[in-house]
C-alpha cells in the first residue's frame, strides 16, 4: 500500500511546472536584482544611509498609485501584519520617503503619503520599473489578467513566511 506524498514535503518540479512556469522565474528574478542598480540616485542614498530593503521599497509604489493611505490599509495591501507596517513606515518616515498625519476624521488613524521632496523620483522610478509588468498586462484579457494577479498573489503569500 502507497500512501500520498506528504504535502510539505518538497516535491521535483514536473517538465510542464518547469517549462510553463518555474524556467521564467530566473529571468524574472534578474530583473527585480537590477532595480537598486537602477534607482534614481537621490533615492539609493536614502536607501543606503537608512539600511532601507526590499520590503521598505514595497510600500513606495502603494503610496505612489494611490497618494494617501492608513498604515491599515498599507498593511493589507502589502499582506503583513500592522505592527510590522508601522515599523516600516516608522522607518520610511525617518528616512524622509514618507509623511505621516493624524486621519482628521478619525485620531486613532495614522495617515501614511510620499514626501513631497522625494515624491517625482519615487513615481519616476515606480513607472519605470512598472512599465514592463504594465505592457504585457496590456495584452491579456480581463480573465487572464485576473488569473495571473491570482497567481501571484498566491505566491507571494506562500513565499513571504518560506
Amino acid at each position: 500500500m502507497t500512501s500520498d506524498p506528504d504535502p510539505s514535503d518538497p516535491q521535483l518540479p514536473g517538465a510542464d511546472d518547469v517549462r510553463e512556469i518555474i524556467g521564467f522565474v530566473p529571468l524574472v528574478e534578474a530583473f527585480f536584482r537590477r532595480g537598486p542598480s537602477e534607482m534614481p540616485e537621490e533615492l539609493t542614498e536614502i536607501f543606503q544611509a537608512h539600511g532601507l530593503t526590499g520590503r521598505h521599497g514595497a510600500v513606495l509604489p502603494q503610496l505612489a498609485a494611490s497618494g494617501t493611505l492608513s498604515v491599515s490599509e498599507l498593511a493589507a495591501r502589502i499582506g503583513v501584519s500592522l505592527s510590522t507596517v508601522s515599523e516600516i513606515v516608522g522607518t520610511l518616515s525617518r528616512a524622509g520617503l514618507v509623511q505621516r498625519q493624524e486621519d482628521p476624521d478619525n485620531r486613532r488613524r495614522t495617515l501614511v503619503s510620499l514626501a513631497e521632496q522625494h515624491r517625482p523620483a519615487v513615481e519616476r522610478f515606480v513607472a519605470e520599473r512598472a512599465a514592463p509588468l504594465l505592457r504585457v498586462l496590456a495584452t491579456l484579457s480581463p480573465r487572464d489578467r485576473q488569473g495571473f494577479a491570482a497567481g501571484m498573489s498566491a505566491w507571494a503569500k506562500e513565499v513571504q513566511h518560506y
